[in-house]
């Protein structure tokens, strides 16, 4: 026999008909009651117990629907709101579900942000800065001078009223020094979605232009990536990981993107663009730079930009690997600020482990920070001082503590 399908319930009304069930939830009679039909009549439908039951669920759940709409409307719109006590209460004084509550208040939340951001700007841009300065300083470990130059330039350059060109950074340093972290944390700061906001492009050099046989496919696909999301976007960032792996050909093509632009009349409003650049490139010389100035008895934090980027830029324009440093991006000046990521130590790391631990809501000993800290390898072998991975396989590090 076949089995008879019934219809679903909407999820609106399973949703009411659930908040009946939670204490507190208010209930209403009489609301669909036929005038000619009363449940206390002889062989009326209403008298049967399910319909009954059905229609008082009904009945409480349009009740509370005009109660929840009044209350949200309330704290939305305060000036429109009607002046009777039922619209005024505060629905913390309502017999509501406390769950029903929470909802609430973060639903009226979301929307007055909504609002507040759609009044004359682009809401899928949010420009944080004191929440990427926080993040920065304490998400980001070891790194003083990539977080200090980060900040100062993207802040300046969002705040210039009509830069004549895009904003350069070139992150530089050893895998696990943190530099995807920082393009991570950026784009979470100043976009609200961020990576996945249409106005963040991401780029891999070995993902996404694999094969130099294809060059001239890719550079037609990122010209027009480019110039899309700069049309779509007052605001873009755009970050390429592996730069070094770049074709010549291709950052050739980038470079008519980052070079100053003319400007077309005071009333011309250029829109702004962000380029990171993420590369291994100088990792060494970094690393050589700072273990040397350890060694002589300078502190961490006492290293200064003049201490590295001398050698660092030499570093990079004499490299053979890599086509970078032979580009019209480094050859032109076009690039604003060569950051580099210092060597992390095993202080850092176990920084890096508590993090892990608190980002996947699981409870940590002190002694299981050093364990896995301490599983990390060391470099050079003689003093065993820089992490050779950074704080990168930690997380698989912590499944071994894991029941």
């Amino acid at each position: 026999m076949e089995r008879v399908r019934l219809p679903r319930c909407p999820r609106w009304l399973c949703l009411h008909l659930l908040l009946l069930l939670l204490p507190g939830a208010p209930g209403h009679r009489g609301l669909l009651e036929s005038p000619r039909e009363r449940e206390d009549e002889p062989g009326s439908s209403w008298a049967w117990p399910g319909v009954r039951r059905l229609k008082e669920q009904l009945g409480a759940a349009g009740a509370l629907s005009r109660r929840y709409w009044t209350l949200f409307s309330c704290q939305v719109w305060p000036d429109h709101c009607e002046d009777n006590d039922e619209a005024t209460s505060s629905p913390l004084d309502w017999n509501l579900p406390r769950w029903g509550k929470w909802s609430l208040e973060r639903l009226t939340t979301w929307f007055r942000s909504f609002q507040e951001c759609c009044e004359g700007r682009d809401c899928r841009i949010s420009n944080n800065f004191s929440g990427l300065e926080s993040d920065l300083t304490a998400r980001l470990h070891g790194q003083h001078l990539a977080r200090d130059l980060v900040l100062r330039a993207v802040r300046s350059y969002l705040e210039m009223p009509q830069p004549d060109k895009a904003l350069v950074l070139s992150f530089h340093g050893w895998s696990g020094t943190g530099k995807n972290f920082v393009a991570r944390i950026l784009a979470e700061n100043l976009y609200r979605d961020g990576l996945r906001s249409d106005c963040v492009k991401m780029f891999i050099a070995t993902f996404h232009f694999p094969h130099s046989k294809y060059v001239d496919l890719y550079k037609e696909q990122l010209q027009s990536q480019i110039q899309r999301t700069q049309w779509s976007c007052h605001q873009s960032l755009f970050i390429f990981d592996e730069a070094e792996k770049l074709h010549p050909e291709l950052l050739e093509v980038l470079g008519q993107y980052l070079e100053p632009r003319v400007s077309k009349g005071p009333q011309a409003e250029p829109p702004k663009a962000i380029f990171l650049f993420l590369s291994n490139l100088g990792g060494s010389v970094i690393n050589e730079g700072v273990l040397n100035l350890l060694l002589s008895g300078q502190s961490r934090e006492e290293i200064t930009m003049e201490h590295l980027e001398p050698y660092l830029q030499a570093d990079i324009t004499e490299s053979t690997d890599s086509g970078f440093g032979h580009s019209c991006l480094v050859k032109k000046n076009l690039v604003d600020f060569f950051v580099p990521f210092l060597p992390l130590e095993y202080r850092h790391v176990r920084l890096c482990v508590r993090d892990a631990f608190v980002s996947r809501e699981l409870q940590y000993t002190e002694a299981a920070l050093d364990e896995i800290a301490k599983m990390m390898i060391y470099v050079p072998k003689e003093v065993q001082l820089f992490s050779s991975q950074g704080c990168k396989l930690i997380s698989q590090r912590i499944n071994y503590f894991l029941p």
